[in-house]
C-alpha cells in the first residue's frame, strides 16, 4: 500500500514528542547552582549564545562556569559577562579569551521587557545554566530578585523537610512490601 510522504512521520519526531519538550533534548553543560540559591527567580527566558569556533569546542568538552556571570542590556542587546569558558586546549592562535562578554540571542519583546524589570530596584539578569539544544549552544536566563539571608536559611529549611518526608515516605513503603 502506497503512503503518501507527507503524511508519514518525519524521522526523530517521535523523540521530540516523547521528551515533552520543545526542540528535543537538551545537553547541559553548566548550571549556575548558587543563582537558584542566592536569587529568587521570577520569570525565565532561553538564549542563543553567539560564539566563536574554539568556545563551542571548550563548552563541547564540559569546562565551564556560570558562577560569577550576569547579564546586561547594552544598546537593546543582551550581553552575558563573566561566564569562564576556558581556551580550547587544541585551538591556536585563533583561541578565544576566556572571560569575555558574549552576545545573547533574544526576540526584541524579550530585551525590552527584560530592560524594563531589571531597572526596578533588587531585580538582576542572571544566567542559569548553558547547554545544547539540537547541536546549538543555548542559555537559560533568569529574571531575579536578590534574596535576604533570612529567605536562604527558610529556603534551605524548607528543603531539608521536604528530603526528610521523602525518606520517610520511602521507607514506610519499603516495610509495607517487606511485610
Amino acid at each position: 500500500m502506497y503512503v503518501p510522504k507527507e503524511s508519514q512521520p518525519k524521522q526523530g519526531t517521535a523523540a521530540k514528542l516523547r521528551d515533552g519538550e520543545r526542540g528535543g533534548k537538551r545537553k547541559i553543560v553548566a548550571q549556575n547552582k548558587k543563582a537558584r540559591h542566592d536569587y529568587a527567580i521570577i520569570d525565565t527566558y532561553e538564549a542563543g549564545i553567539v560564539l566563536t569556533g574554539t568556545e563551542v569546542k571548550s563548552l563541547r568538552q564540559g569546562r565551564t562556569s556560570l558562577a560569577d556571570g550576569f547579564v546586561q542590556i547594552d544598546g537593546g542587546e543582551a550581553w552575558l559577562h563573566n561566564a569562564h569558558i576556558p581556551e580550547y586546549s587544541q585551538g591556536s592562535w585563533t583561541n578565544h579569551s576566556a572571560r569575555r562578554k558574549r552576545k545573547l540571542l533574544l526576540h526584541r519583546e524579550e530585551i525590552d521587557k527584560l530592560e524594563a524589570k531589571s531597572e526596578e530596584t533588587g531585580h538582576t539578569i542572571v544566567p542559569l545554566a548553558l547547554y545544547f539544544r539540537d547541536g546549538r549552544a543555548k542559555a537559560e536566563i533568569a529574571l531575579a530578585r536578590g534574596k535576604k539571608e533570612y529567605d536562604k536559611r527558610q529556603t534551605l529549611r524548607e528543603k531539608q523537610d521536604r528530603r526528610e518526608t521523602d525518606r520517610a515516605i520511602a521507607a514506610a513503603k519499603r516495610k509495607q512490601r517487606g511485610a
